[in-house]
């Protein structure tokens, strides 16, 4: 099974869609343009230790892009 958190691929703006999947069903947390609003996403989530869930890919998948880009290169 994939990571319940994705950061999808970059939007035209340069954000990044930040989803959680709960009992089979995507809801949106926000859309992103740097880390430190996924981590507060996580966080408004109730996901303790934020920062520290964005590296484990059993947490967190980045989708359509590497972790942590923020801008199309």
């Amino acid at each position: 099974m994939s990571a319940p958190i994705s950061v999808h691929r970059l939007d035209a703006g340069g954000g990044r869609r930040v989803t959680v999947r709960r009992q089979g069903v995507e809801h949106a947390l926000g859309l992103a343009y740097r880390d430190e609003d996924v981590v507060e996403f996580l966080r408004r989530a109730g996901l303790p230790d934020a920062e520290a869930l964005l590296d484990d890919p059993e947490t967190v998948e980045w989708v359509g892009g590497r972790p942590h880009e923020w801008t199309a290169e």
